[in-house]
This record gives C-alpha cells, sequence and structure tokens, in this order.
C-alpha cells in the first residue's frame, strides 16, 4: 500500500497531465491497496448478479416433468434412447422425489427463461443518470440485496404458479441491470488512470467466474440436494456480498474511513486532471452529433449481437452440432468462460503496462484491443463449420474466440470512460439499452435460422453476426477516440 512519503512524491503532476515517474512507481505497489479490494467486492457482486441470472437456466430441467420438457435441437444428443428410457424415468421419479416438478410446455419455459430481459430496457438509463448524480453505492448495494431475496423466493414463486414466477424474474432482472449500470460510476473517482483496465477487468471478470461455477456445480446441485437448493445457496451468497458492501465501499476515496493517507492522494492526484464531477443536466444535442459516441454504441450494438448468441447458443451448440451430452456439454461450456476469466484478467493488466509505460497511445490501445476482440474471434466463428468434425479442434477454436473476446472490455466498450467521465453512469445505461436491443433481435434472428436448416442454419448465424461485428469494428475504428470531448468538459457543462 503507498506511503506518505510515495504519496508527497506522485503530488506533483505534470501541466499536461501525465503522470510522472514516482507516480508510476507508487501505482506498481497498489495490489493490496483499498481500490484493489474494491475491485474484489464487484467482482463478488457480478458473481452473484450472474449466477442469479443463470441459475433458472440450469435448473429448469429439473423444474419440468417428463412431458413438459423441451425438444433439444438433436434429439439423440440431448434425450435417451428407446432402450434406456426405464433410466430416464427413474431420473425424473429421483428428482421429483427431492423437489417439485411442474406442468410446464415448451412456451411456457421460454417466457419465463426470457422474463429477466422485460425491463432491462427500462432501468438503464434512469439508473446510470441517478448513479452518475448520487453515487452507486446504495444503488449497487440495494439492488444486489433485491436480487438476492428474490432468487431465495424462486421456490415459493414456482409453487404459486408460472405468473408468479414471471413478475418475480421481471423484478430481479430490473434489479441486476442497476447493478450491472451503476458500478461503472464508481470507478470515476476510485480508478487512476494508469490502473483502470486492471481495476475495471478484476470487477466485471466476476461475471465470467460466476457463469463458470453456475455451468459447474448447478446441474449437481439440481440432481443430489434438489433444484430449491441452486437458489438458496447463489440467493444467500448474494446477500453475504451485499452486507459486505454497505459497510467496505465508499462513492469517494476522500470518505473512506480505512483507506490510508498515502493511497487517499495518489488516488485524488492522479486524477486531478479528470473532470468527473457530476451535472443534473445532460449535453443531449452534443452527444447525438458525437461521432465518437456513436461509434461505441455502435460497437456496443455490433459486439453484443454476437454475445448474446454465444452466451444463449453455446451450450446447444456443444450440445446439438458436437454431439455432446447434456452433462459434458455444460462442463465444457464452463471450461470456456474459465479460460476468458484468465484473459481478462491479463488483458487488463497488458493494457495498463503499455499504457504506463508509453508504448502505445490509449486510443491505440483501444483501437488495437478492439481489432483483436472482433477479428479472432470472426475467423474461428467462420472456421466452425469445417471442422465441426473434430470436437479437439472445435472446442480449442471456442476457447481461442472467448479468450479474445474479452479484448474488447479494454478496448471500446470501456471507451466511454475516456470520452466523458462527468457522464460515465449515463452512457453505461445508454450503451446498455443498445446491447439490450442488439441481443434480443440477434437472439431470435439466430433461433429462427437454427430452426429452418440444422445443418447449415449455424454456418449462416455465424457468417451474419462475423458481418456485422466486423462492420462495427470499421466503423468504431474509423471515429472512435479517447480523449475528453468538448461537450464533456467544465466549460461547455455552463453551456447546457
Amino acid at each position: 500500500m503507498s506511503t506518505r512519503a510515495e504519496a508527497k512524491r506522485v503530488a506533483a503532476i505534470s501541466s499536461d497531465g501525465n503522470l510522472n515517474t514516482a507516480h508510476a512507481q507508487t501505482s506498481r505497489k497498489g495490489f493490496c491497496s483499498v481500490r484493489h479490494g474494491l475491485a474484489v467486492i464487484l467482482h463478488l457482486c457480478n458473481f452473484s448478479i450472474n449466477s442469479h441470472k443463470m441459475s433458472l437456466s440450469i435448473a429448469m430441467p429439473a423444474m419440468v416433468n417428463d412431458t413438459a420438457w423441451p425438444s433439444p435441437l438433436n434429439a439423440t444428443a440431448g434425450r435417451p434412447s428407446a432402450g434406456s428410457q426405464d433410466g430416464w424415468n427413474e431420473t425424473l421419479q429421483q428428482l421429483e422425489a427431492v423437489a417439485p416438478m411442474y406442468d410446464w410446455s415448451p412456451e411456457i419455459q421460454g417466457i419465463i427463461l426470457s422474463s429477466i430481459n422485460y425491463g432491462s430496457f427500462l432501468a438503464p438509463i434512469p439508473t446510470g443518470y441517478i448513479a452518475g448524480i448520487f453515487g452507486a453505492k446504495y444503488l449497487v448495494g440495494v439492488s444486489l440485496l433485491l436480487s438476492s431475496i428474490l432468487a431465495l423466493l424462486v421456490p415459493l414463486a414456482a409453487d404459486a404458479g408460472a405468473v408468479s414466477l414471471i413478475v418475480l424474474r421481471i423484478a430481479q432482472g430490473i434489479a441486476q441491470v442497476m447493478v450491472l449500470t451503476s458500478e461503472y460510476s464508481i470507478w470515476v473517482k476510485w480508478a487512476p488512470p494508469l490502473e483502470k483496465n486492471q481495476l475495471i477487468n478484476t470487477a466485471l471478470s466476476g461475471e465470467l467466474t460466476g457463469s463458470f461455477v453456475t455451468l459447474l456445480i448447478g446441474g449437481f446441485l439440481c440432481q443430489t440436494k434438489g433444484w430449491p437448493s441452486i437458489f438458496y445457496i447463489f440467493g444467500g451468497i448474494g446477500c453475504a456480498c451485499s452486507f459486505l458492501w454497505f459497510p467496505l465501499v465508499y462513492d469517494d476515496p476522500t470518505n473512506h474511513p480505512f483507506i490510508s493517507t498515502g493511497e487517499k492522494e495518489y488516488i485524488v492526484c492522479s486524477l486531478a486532471q479528470q473532470d468527473s464531477s457530476p451535472g443534473w443536466s445532460l449535453p443531449i444535442k452534443a452527444m447525438m452529433k458525437s461521432l465518437p459516441l456513436w461509434g461505441i454504441l455502435v460497437f456496443y450494438f455490433t459486439e453484443f449481437w454476437i454475445i448474446s448468441i454465444l452466451m444463449a447458443y453455446m451450450p446447444t451448440y456443444i450440445n446439438s452440432v458436437l454431439q455432446a451430452n447434456l452433462r459434458d456439454s455444460g462442463i465444457l461450456s464452463a471450461l470456456l468462460l474459465a479460460v476468458a476469466f484468465i484473459s481478462s484478467i491479463l488483458g487488463g493488466l497488458l493494457a495498463d503496462f503499455l499504457h504506463s509505460r508509453k508504448i502505445f497511445r490509449l486510443v491505440t490501445i483501444r483501437k488495437l484491443s478492439t481489432a483483436i476482440g472482433v477479428l479472432i474471434p470472426s475467423v474461428v466463428l467462420v472456421s466452425l463449420h469445417w471442422v465441426r468434425s473434430s470436437v479437439s479442434t472445435s472446442m480449442g477454436l471456442w476457447a481461442l474466440s472467448s479468450s479474445a473476446t474479452t479484448f474488447c472490455q479494454i478496448g471500446a466498450l470501456v471507451n466511454f470512460l475516456d470520452i466523458a467521465p462527468r457522464y460515465t453512469g449515463f452512457l453505461r445505461g445508454l450503451s446498455q439499452v443498445f446491447a439490450y436491443v442488439s441481443g434480443a433481435i440477434s437472439s431470435t434472428v439466430a433461433g429462427y435460422l437454427i430452426s429452418q436448416d440444422s445443418e447449415f442454419g449455424w454456418r449462416n448465424v455465424f457468417l451474419i453476426s462475423v458481418s456485422i461485428n466486423v462492420s462495427g469494428l470499421v466503423f468504431y475504428l474509423i471515429f472512435g477516440q479517447a480523449n475528453v470531448q468538448d461537450w464533456a468538459t467544465e466549460q461547455m457543462f455552463t453551456q447546457f
């Protein structure tokens, strides 16, 4: 942790806003600091949110009876043969013995699973705006606690009926969006410029670990302890994280009771040149005319087109195309997320290293990372159709794609923090709207294409996704910037 002597040395900031050598030395000694502890706590929050989001998808097969079980795209891959039907019925009887089962049709199951997104379009923009004005501490903490309590109530809601469960999932989805939107506002006052990428990536990688753990143990819990156990365990973890959040997290380091004076001075000095004070009014007209902002928003739409498809259909692809059984497809999907988690952490450290050593300018790091995160997965997705006969080759390519995609998180996906730190919360909410709209459209299109042609449908899905994603990359490379825009400065703010 930084010492007072080091803080005095780093207090001198050059007139052009760059940190001096002593400043950089201090940043390298901060891995046991309060700011890194904050990143770990946010990691746990994101872990909880994503585990709540995925729990019902894992539990659903155990919640429905045999007649209501949804048919997979390749029935022979996911269901037992006629000769093993007795074993299948015995498994269902065991599941029913440890937990209740429901007569929900595939259509009802689809509505229940998708209901968590019904309120996602409404919450991001007002949540981001409020977080930018009043801070994110209580928004994140209360929303996480609400999502966790609702997770604990899922078994009761399911017993009450499908409508009750749908209403609960809509409320839970809104709470989760509030966490994922408002958490970015915290880094405006906590993340020194030379540590921004590693801190944000450490926090956001919690989404990957949440998915990884849920996929890895969710099926086991449902089979051995009953499907309600997955909601009780992950809901309890979320409650514990929210109780940890309130006493340990503060919106501003100057108000934190446990931070050292040296670290406080280091953070304040490093952000001295950044105008991040919130304002009530928004320069909407200037934002609408800002090509760098549109470059980010367009890329959010095109990138989440492909991310939404991969998150929704990766287990299905492994199950139906690579002919892995349902248990193995979950394990393989979890391993891909583990690879992505490692890549995410290393990518953040690499970006900060390149920036602190002045090897590349910040805008170069953003664009280069974005290009890596788009081009490598694009080549992989185009190639999958011709290597689908080899499970090992396909999974190797999936792992390469998963690791490369995380580079977008240190590229265009965090670029709004650079161009308008004052409006971070609002722009995060706005970008999420573009992402949710894209995800809703892409998942529908992918499902239609796959249902029309099981053999070439996947190829068409991948080719369309790659074309859209690359077009977004080109747009971002042309118009993307990393300097604070005029409409986001103090001088321009007074005019609105």
